[in-house]
């Protein structure tokens, strides 16, 4: 029988779990090629032979998205599958409508094909967009287990942005971890933190071999999930934060929309800076979507060291990179910082950015006068490095997960901008974990 030829869309992230877990050892199917979009230079590798599996001994090409319609023709596709994250619904079926029209069927996995399961329980954090608070509620969940007794052991959604072989089952324990793995700025705003409170924190290609690594010393696994994609270990207790900032967005993304149809707890972010109406808007949607999960209400109040020290100042505001550019935010903490501490102007950073980080804004046109945080690599860093001394301005405000002092030089004076979640009112995410504890051990 004719091996199916597949073609699975992707972004260095999800493409390959869903590559590990119904493709790499399926003699039913050949995987021809992924493609690659959103993140910058990975477009042009190889899925190792190492990773790929005995039918694929010369490993397989990673292409430009662009090239969909000349791939799928010229390389006679059957079938083309969808497998990235945090884009609209209508951006899943224009490339749909084009994998058809130039002849192939058009296919989205879902959870009973690629979520893996676990003898430990799992705890997911999800979201409905990039951005909407998904690492603050991580790192708050992982403060309740730990409080609660609990080992706990923190599953990153994968960034691959290197070395694919060396990084197929990667652990993390302390920042001597982060240098030997080369990470970027993105990989070190989401594991600081955790390495910060003592936890171990796993990442990488192969989420199989990950998984049973993190089970021999978790009593609970914390999924943190990227993006806004789908676990990709089965969940006993599944979270979604969705964003009021951005009402209607949690019925209009993919796949945000099944998260929120599928988590237990919504978690309602950012009601100290959003307005009313859009507060109920989201709340209305997540009742229509999934009149069974439990609303929690949360603010992610700021805080910097020296608040009196922006007053007056000229600010250049750097924000987190993905929340800016595929999250489609104008604006993050940094911001809203500038504005409540009296900042005289937020310099806008366009006409001083330099290469990449040029390319950066002329990609993501809807991003504000606000720097991205854009770091894939050692030259990205630089251009991110650059641009900042080039833009004329009496002070930088971080509001970035890290302090980006430990990983370029800035000469100007920074703020940093912190911020955690705090639950308002009842039901409390504590409750409802304990609830869940004491089920797990009951049962």
């Amino acid at each position: 029988m004719k091996r199916q030829r597949v073609l699975i869309l992707g972004a260095a992230g999800r493409d390959f779990h869903n590559f590990n877990t119904c493709f790499r050892d399926n003699e039913a199917y050949e995987v021809v090629a992924f493609t690659a979009t959103q993140i910058p230079n990975i477009e042009g590798r190889l899925y190792p032979p190492e990773l790929a599996g005995a039918l694929y001994p010369e490993g397989i090409p990673i292409l430009p998205e662009a090239e969909l319609e000349s791939i799928v023709r010229e390389q006679d596709i059957d079938e083309v599958v969808f497998a990235y994250s945090d884009v609209s619904h209508e951006h899943v079926m224009h490339l749909a409508a084009r994998s058809v029209a130039a002849g192939a069927s058009y296919r989205l996995l879902g959870g009973k094909a690629t979520m893996l399961g676990s003898r430990k329980p799992v705890v997911a954090i999800t979201a409905a967009r990039t951005g909407s608070g998904k690492s603050q509620t991580t790192r708050y969940v992982a403060d309740l287990l730990q409080a609660a007794g609990k080992r706990v052991v923190v599953v990153r959604h994968p960034m691959p942005y290197g070395n694919l072989v060396e990084q197929a089952v990667q652990r993390f324990a302390g920042y001597e971890d982060l240098d030997r793995h080369h990470c970027t700025i993105e990989e070190r705003e989401e594991y600081e933190p955790h390495l910060d409170r003592g936890i171990v924190v796993y990442a990488g290609v192969d989420y199989e071999r990950i998984l049973r690594q993190a089970e021999a010393e978790a009593e609970v696994i914390l999924w943190d999930g990227g993006n806004n994609d789908l676990p990709f270990y089965r969940p006993d207790l599944q979270v979604v934060v969705v964003d009021p900032h951005r009402a209607g967005h949690e019925t209009r993304y993919w796949p945000g929309e099944a998260n929120v149809r599928m988590a237990q707890i919504a978690i309602i972010n950012k009601i100290d800076t959003a307005d009313l109406e859009d507060i109920a808007a989201v709340r209305s949607n997540i009742r229509a979507l999934n009149p069974e999960a439990v609303i929690v209400e949360a603010a992610s109040p700021i805080f910097v060291e020296e608040p009196r020290s922006i007053r007056g100042k000229r600010v250049l505001v750097v924000e987190d990179g993905p929340t800016l550019t595929h999250g489609e935010m104008s604006y993050g903490a940094g911001v809203v910082a500038a504005r409540r501490f009296g900042a005289a102007e937020i310099v806008d950073p366009r006409p001083y950015a330099v290469r990449s980080i040029a390319d950066t804004f002329a990609r993501y046109p809807t991003t504000g006068p606000v720097l991205p945080a854009m770091g894939y690599g050692d030259e990205q860093l630089r251009d991110l490095e650059e641009t900042i001394a080039r833009t004329p301005c009496d002070m930088v405000l971080l509001g970035t997960p890290i302090d980006l002092n430990r990983v370029i030089t800035i000469r100007q004076p920074t703020q940093r901008v912190r911020y955690e979640l705090q639950p308002i009112g009842q039901p409390t995410l504590e409750d409802l974990l304990a609830e869940f504890l004491a089920g797990i051990e009951g049962g």
